[in-house]
């Protein structure tokens, strides 16, 4: 920035590398910048008197703004819009420690890919300190490992199924029967020796009667929801990163920056929209009303991920208007490359297909596309 600023560029050319490098000391420090602080850090040939001249103009064009008359500056929306775009084509690489930390935080081989997509997204929140959120395919060769029951109340039960390559998927059944906590646990080893074969547990015959029935509907479930599916699953992450930030000091802040959160719809919509093109894409502020009134004070960045070249899923991360897009772009790149290694290696390994999923009901999912579409064009990177 330094170098730059004594070539002494044309005017609108310094009055965008002032912009930037307000942006990026506003990043870095979360103050407002004035004109001595500026000047001090990269633009010394020019006075602070010209810097501020430079800053009425970029207020009068609505690039920043002043929170009172004696105070510096602080970039807008407009201003990240616009720094993002810019650095779209260059962004920060991490650098070579930075990158073998990524590579170990998220290299593994293992069957259990699932597992390894949910841990990938908690390790993603941990690198850019952003709510994350990630979709992913379905995995074939995969079996129920073992079923656990937790009693809801007198009648009903909570089934949470485990399978070989770490799902968990929840199901909830109901008895007429009232059921003890004695009876539930018989009723989970008999179900578990349904899977098994091991270790039959002896059970009265209404208590049999009640096991077949729920094992069956339960079955019947999975089958169904494993086989036909409408959506990717989707994991989510990192929702106490946000506290960090001081743009979400209160609780009604942070409650309504992560709104977004609430319509798993939009998530995937705004994933596949990732995915399909293959880029890098960033909504920032506004971008995100027409999904969630309530984030637009925030910014999402998604990338798209692959196994052996197919793109299968993409992630992204939500935080708030301030952070720092050209290291999140950087580091987003790299993350998606450590992810689809790690991922292709494994499926190699293990021997196990993927699928996509079949739109079961189309008109409501054009519908919701059509409504991502409408939003301003998105930024994007990437090929």
């Amino acid at each position: 920035m330094k170098a730059l600023a004594q070539r002494k560029p044309a005017k609108d050319q310094r009055e965008r590398l002032i912009l930037f490098g307000l942006v990026d000391l506003y990043l870095k420090s979360g103050k407002p910048i004035g004109s001595n602080t500026l000047r001090e850090n990269g633009f010394e040939a020019l006075s602070s008197a010209t810097i501020r001249n430079y800053f009425a103009k970029l207020e009068e064009d609505g690039f920043v703004k002043q929170q009172h008359s004696s105070g510096g500056r602080i970039p807008t929306v407009a201003a990240y819009k616009l720094y993002a775009e810019a650095h779209f084509d260059q962004p920060h690489i991490p650098g070579a420690e930075e990158k073998k930390q990524i590579e170990e935080l998220l290299k593994k081989e293992t069957r259990e890919v699932a597992s390894y997509l949910l841990q990938a997204t908690e390790k993603i929140s941990e690198i850019t300190s952003c709510a994350t959120f990630l979709s992913a395919p379905r995995f074939d060769q995969d079996f129920i490992l073992e079923i656990k029951l937790v009693l809801i109340d007198d009648h009903r039960l909570l089934c949470a199924l485990v399978t070989d390559f770490g799902v968990v998927r929840t199901e909830i059944l109901y008895t007429d029967k009232k059921l003890s906590s004695f009876t539930l646990k018989r009723l989970e080893a008999y179900f578990n020796w349904r899977l098994t074969g091991i270790e039959k547990p002896s059970l009265d015959p209404e208590e049999e009667a009640i096991g077949v029935r729920l094992y069956k509907e339960l079955m019947l479930r999975h089958i169904i929801s494993h086989t036909n599916f409408s959506a990717e699953d989707l994991f989510q992450a990192g929702f106490s990163k946000l506290l960090a930030y001081p743009d979400f000091n209160d609780a009604a802040a942070l409650a309504s920056g992560l709104s977004l959160f609430e319509n798993k719809q939009m998530l995937r919509n705004l994933l596949s929209t990732t995915s399909e093109s293959s880029r890098m894409h960033c909504w920032i502020g506004e971008d995100l009303i027409p999904f969630s009134p309530g984030a637009s004070a925030c910014s999402v960045l998604a990338v798209p991920y692959r196994i052996n070249q197919t793109i299968c899923g993409a992630f992204g991360i939500l935080g708030p208007s301030r952070i720092p897009y050209r290291e999140l772009f950087g580091q987003l790149l790299q993350i998606s490359e450590s992810i689809s290694d790690s991922l292709t290696k494994s499926v190699y390994k293990y021997k196990i297909s993927f699928r996509s999923p079949s739109p079961a009901n189309l008109e409501f999912q054009d519908q919701s596309r059509a409504l991502l579409l409408e939003s301003k064009p998105h930024l994007h990177l990437g090929d």
